[in-house]
């Protein structure tokens, strides 16, 4: 073992850990990999930076720009409008209506953003025909994953296997190449999922059907402003509890000093009350005008009744993401003030203006009706529940819905490349206004394209270094030469566990080099190893840590075990068909 190896595994499993814990975001790690690769001399300056200029990073810039537009147009919303008049009372008509939609869709563009735009929709529809939202939630994001393997572009993580078989000299992947096998499993996962995933869903809203305004709870504080009534009086008899249903945590007195709540606690002008309930209750307190939220922000003004509350969730590729409110001055950027936040469920107890914002955070926010209604605009948020019905506009929908779907044909019958395709409907859909380039670089999620440019230098020096040749001499001593199914059974299980920790693409990048160098010592077809791991690298299912199920975490009360009871049977199934169909449609003899 060389030293240009050790060091590279050095800092392989460094990012592994980095990639887990997320102290730092991913495309950061990403970039600071690429550096250390550089500096250490395991790679030269010129192949690490080819990432940024190959194929693979043009594809996924234009990819990125197309979807952007359509998300910018208000595609997913016109979808709605047509399922909320096609579904009527029917629950099983909803199901696959939604489901396929979102399945049909995702195959398309981001599962993300098919994710992030369902979400509201869904959880009004559960609401309206009073049926548990949970059980359409999971569901919904996983349907969006399981159409990951239908198109070439249904996720970067395609493009990114397809763009390393280049690099090893293989021929790209074709854009409906991996259909005949992404169809059966998007099919009959389902079919799993509303025969038996559903009934595996456990439902804690058990005392009302309606969404989370009964059910998720958020932390907030309010100040005792001079002239209150509240002044001068105790916990017990202000009645918090009994009156409002909140729960006192903690109260900090104008001195500075805390102190904790008990029923003979004195309330006095100035002092801060943090307190916990749910959407509805802050609501009825907001209604009495006797106390000002803080937001433990800045002091704000009388509350009034022309101000209106929303919950909103933190998009992946938000300026908000690992940056805090306080840092962010969030009230004077948005002119809305946060009253509590939810994370997977939980209500963050501690200082909010502190706390950094993950993706899928569930924000309780407070203001303007006009000012909330114009989050929907931005690519920060996405509002799953309001005092106000919220539609943006989408006069060029059907103009960039008709670009995106030349350019898959344009692509589909190798008229042109998909790199070239997609950047020339990038231009179009400039050209055509369907979207500002002010507003599609503000859209486009920079950190998925950087993180993607940086990850492909990793994947050259595992090549260049020796390191993939090593590990597949390992694995073929291991596994054995007899049976060839063992090592895609291998391999689509290294991608599997791979990817929950870290992204799909890093995950891809790690794996796929070992995978190709495994089949050409065996004088096997690298192809067939290559969409294996394709596969095995989209079944995000056992873990929440996808930001499609991040979506639908909050919203859909969920605890961690959810996903892995009801994942774990799917990603078998899905393994099953992948085992059976991979081999038969791209054969293993070279």
């Amino acid at each position: 073992m060389t030293f240009p190896i050790i060091l590279l595994i050095i800092i392989i499993v460094v990012a592994l850990v980095l990639f887990s814990i997320e102290t730092l975001p991913v495309d950061v790690t990403a970039l600071g990999i690429m550096l250390a690769l550089i500096l250490t001399r395991i790679l030269p300056a010129e192949l690490a930076f080819e990432g940024f200029g190959s194929d693979t990073s043009m594809m996924i810039l234009g990819l990125l720009i197309l979807t952007a537009a359509l998300v910018h147009n208000g595609v997913v919303q016109i979808l709605s409008r047509h399922i909320l008049r096609s579904v009527g009372e029917n629950k099983n008509r909803l199901y696959w209506v939604i489901m396929g939609t979102a399945g049909i869709l995702s195959a398309f563009m981001s599962n993300t953003a098919t994710a992030a735009f369902f979400t509201p929709m869904t959880i009004g529809i559960a609401k309206r025909l009073k049926i548990h939202a949970s059980k359409l939630l999971m569901p919904l994001a996983f349907a969006a994953i399981l159409a990951s393997s239908v198109t070439l572009v249904a996720t970067s993580t395609n493009v990114v296997v397809s763009g390393l078989m280049v690099q090893s000299g293989i021929p790209p992947l074709g854009m409906f190449e991996l259909t005949p096998v992404g169809l059966p499993i998007l099919i009959i996962g389902l079919l799993y999922m509303f025969f038996i995933g559903q009934h595996l869903i456990p439902i804690r809203d058990t005392e009302s059907p309606d969404f989370q305004n009964d059910i998720l709870s958020y932390c907030s504080e309010f100040k005792i402003t001079p002239g209150s009534i509240w002044d001068d009086k105790s916990l017990d008899e202000i009645a918090l509890g009994k009156d409002y249903d909140l729960y006192v945590l903690r109260i900090l007195q104008e001195t500075g000093a805390y102190i904790e709540p008990r029923a003979n606690t004195i309330l006095r002008a100035g002092d801060r009350v943090l307190i916990e309930g749910n959407r509805d209750s802050l609501l009825a307190l907001q209604n009495k005008n006797m106390v000002t939220f803080t937001g433990d922000l800045v002091q704000v003004t009388d509350l009034s009744s022309g101000l209106s509350m929303a919950e909103v969730i933190a998009l992946p590729g938000s300026v908000l993401i690992g940056r805090t409110l306080q840092g962010l001055n969030f009230r004077e950027r948005y002119g809305l003030q946060v009253l509590g936040i939810n994370r997977k469920g939980e209500t963050i107890r501690r200082r909010i203006s502190h706390v950094r914002l993950q993706v899928g955070d569930q924000l309780l926010l407070q203001g303007d009706p006009d000012t909330i209604r114009s989050l929907s605009n931005n690519n920060n948020f996405r509002i799953v529940s309001a005092q106000m019905d919220i539609m943006p506009e989408s006069k060029r929908a059907y103009l960039s819905l008709t670009i995106f779907a030349c350019v898959i044909l344009l692509v589909a019958f190798n008229l042109l490349s998909l790199p070239v395709g997609v950047l020339l409907g990038a231009l179009i859909a400039f050209i055509t206004r369907c979207i500002t380039p002010t507003e599609a670089y503000r859209q486009v999620n920079w950190s998925a394209w950087l993180l993607i440019a940086c990850m492909l230098a990793l994947g050259q020096a595992m090549e260049v270094s020796g390191l993939a040749e090593l590990l597949a001499e390992q694995i073929v001593s291991v596994v054995g030469l007899s049976n060839p199914l063992l090592l895609l059974t291998a391999f689509f299980f290294m991608s599997l566990l791979m990817t929950q920790p870290m992204s799909n693409q890093a995950a891809a990048v790690v794996v796929i080099p070992v995978a190709i160098q495994t089949a050409a010592m065996l004088g096997l077809n690298p192809r067939t190893f290559a969409v294996m791991i394709a596969v095995g690298a989209s079944c995000s299912f056992i873990t929440p840590l996808e930001p499609a199920c991040l979506m639908v975490y909050g919203p859909g009360n969920y605890r961690f075990f959810d996903f892995v009871k009801v994942g774990s049977i799917l990603t078998l199934l899905i393994f099953m068909i992948a085992l059976l169909m991979v081999p038969w449609l791209w054969p293993l003899a070279s």
